[in-house]
Parts: structure tokens; sequence; C-alpha cells
């Protein structure tokens, strides 16, 4: 079982990955559509929170229609083919960003599956569709100024009001495709997020690849600021708490 409760994705290199194979690159989209479902049931079965999956941006509004169109009917064709296997798997399912863009029978679908789903209480998987980082911390900021006009905003205040707090801040963000950016995505949960940039185009992106990248840093030091003796010694209080906890509750006995 993985240490890391939230991962986020992003999903880079489908256009790419189809143009060296002389393929438009809506065939690349359409062979990366096929790689969510086994990453979704990796993250799963390692035992992590939370899986944010970045599958469109605000400035991917810039791309051919064509492609774009693609990327819609792909989301509306993902949400038809897993949303019982989504209820289950106990996976609660939420789409972030801005989707009054999208077409009405796709927005109803989306609603449809975060209903469906609402009550389960496994993975949080959710997909940033027409989201972009700042934008979501304009729409909080926005938000918490109307809600309450002469209250300072606090750190908390901020993280409660994103899309969806419940996941918490990303542990791992992985993007693959070899670009070296975090392009707009989660920048107010990825504040001390590990990094992790692969080569791997995401159509080529398999579950054994996703585990190693969990494995190597679950093993990464992540002092979040703090000096190595400093993380030790949080660590060797905690573990001095939890001793004593086991102690007064008696559930050590001795033979």
């Amino acid at each position: 079982m993985s240490n890391l409760k939230h991962v986020a994705i992003i999903m880079d290199g489908n256009g790419r990955w189809a143009n060296r194979r002389l393929r438009p690159r809506i065939w690349g989209h359409v062979r990366g559509s096929g790689v969510v479902s086994d990453i979704v049931q990796s993250a799963d079965d390692l035992g992590i929170r939370a899986l944010t999956l970045y599958a469109f941006s605000t400035e991917n509004w810039s791309r051919p229609l064509e492609e774009v169109s693609t990327l819609f009917k792909l989301l509306k064709k993902f949400l038809v083919k897993e949303k019982d296997r989504l209820l289950a798997n106990n996976v609660k399912f939420k789409v972030i960003g801005d989707i009054r863009s999208l077409p009405a029978d796709t927005i109803e679908l989306i609603e449809e599956v975060e209903k469906t789903t609402r009550n389960a209480t496994g993975l949080l998987l959710t997909f940033a569709f027409n989201y972009g980082g700042r934008a979501e911390i304009v729409r909080a900021i926005n938000s918490l100024q109307i809600e309450n006009p002469d209250k300072l905003i606090s750190e908390e205040d901020l993280a409660r009001s994103m899309y969806r707090p419940e996941s918490g801040d990303v542990d791992l963000m992985i993007r693959t495709g070899g670009e070296q950016r975090i392009s707009n995505f989660m920048l107010w949960q990825a504040a001390y997020a590990e990094l992790f940039f692969t080569p791997t185009s995401w159509p080529d992106f398999t579950p054994e690849e996703f585990r190693k990248i969990i494995d190597n840093v679950s093993g990464r030091e992540r002092r979040f600021g703090a000096t190595s003796s400093r993380v030790a010694l949080k660590q060797t209080l905690s573990q001095a708490e939890k001793n004593r906890s086991i102690f007064s509750q008696g559930t050590l006995h001795h033979v």
C-alpha cells in the first residue's frame, strides 16, 4: 500500500505519440483514453486516496476544433462505459473546472455519475476538464469575498474553497510525454508535491510504470521545508505518542 494519499497526473504526449506513427493527433487521444481505466484501477489497488487527472485545460481551446470535439466525445464515452464500474468499485467521481461549454448531454451525464457515486467511500477520482489552476484560485477568492466581505482570508479558508477540498494537497504530480512543467495544474494543492516527469507518452503509460513511480517517490524523504534531523525528531515524537496511546488503552499485554 502506498503512503501517498493524493496523486495528480498530467496526461500528456497523445498528439506527439500519434504524429510519430504518421497518424492524426486525435488517434493519440483515442488510444490514450484506453489507458485511464487501468491507471484508475492501479491507484485503487495501491490504496491511493485521491487521483486527479488533467484531461483538458483552459488553454486547450486553441487546438483544432476537431481535436477539441474528440476530447469532449472521449469524456462522454468514458462516463458511459465506466459509470457502473465506478459505482461497483466504490469510487467517488467528480469533474472540476468550468464545464458550461460542454454539450448539454455530456453535462447531464457528468451530473448523473457524480450524483450516483456521491456516497462512495473509496477512491476520489477527479477529472480536471476546462480547468486552470489560476482560475480555480481566483474563483475561490471571489467566492470567499462574496460570502464574507469583511473577513480576512486565511490559507485554511482558501483550501476549503477549492473545487474538491476533500482530496487534500497533492503528494505526487506525474507528467507523461517528456515535458517538464506543471502547466497551470493544481497550483494551490501542489505547493509541496513531489514531481515526476517521464518521457513515456500517455498512450504507452502502463500500470507497471505507474507502480514503479509510486514506489520511487514513496521512498523519498519529504521534509516540507524542515531539515532531515527535524523530520526524524518529529517522526520519533509521533511514534512515542502512538506508543503512549497504546499503553494507555491497555492493548499491549505481557505473556
